[in-house]
């Protein structure tokens, strides 16, 4: 049910590619040594953050948001949290890659299709984290907010943890 939903994996560079990347959706990060762009979407243990937007600019302006927020910017809080332990960006982006599960929909309508769709988008959120968690025995890395600091409130303030 969940892996179908997904994108093939995508290198970091080549995220603006993916298909139905300006509808909101689910993306879904991991950090491999492996080149596993154009695998098959699957869960593996590599998965670093899993996220959603309901964004009028999709999942683009989110994947965007967060690119940002790596190189040293701010704006995504989870990117916040990947940039406490990835510093180097470009050493980062070599072995980053992303899925996406778009859902088609008008985040600007208020049509009841339209907005059931985007409760949809964060249903789907929650039960890739459950999935996850039941596969793995815990939240992905960095959508663990209890283990795992910002850089911005940290290291960005000149404090170490």
């Amino acid at each position: 049910m969940f892996e179908e939903r997904f994108s093939k994996w995508l290198k970091w560079e080549n995220r603006d590619s993916a298909t139905g990347i300006r509808y909101p959706g689910i993306y879904v990060c991991s950090v491999s040594s492996q080149d596993i762009s154009g695998n098959k979407f699957s869960w593996i243990p590599e998965i670093i953050y899993i996220g959603m937007t309901n964004s009028v600019s999709g999942l683009k302006g989110r994947l965007k948001q967060f690119d940002n927020t790596i190189i040293g910017k701010t704006g995504h809080g989870g990117a916040d949290r990947v940039r406490y332990k990835h510093q180097d960006y470009e050493e980062l982006v070599d072995k980053l890659f992303v899925a996406v599960a778009p859902f088609e929909c008008d985040v600007k309508s208020n049509q009841p299709d339209d907005l059931r769709i985007m409760g949809e988008v964060a249903k789907f959120e929650y039960d890739c984290f459950a999935h996850f968690v039941h596969l793995f025995g815990e939240l992905p890395e960095f959508n663990n907010k209890k283990q795992s600091p910002k850089y911005s409130l940290t290291i960005g303030r000149g404090i170490s943890s």
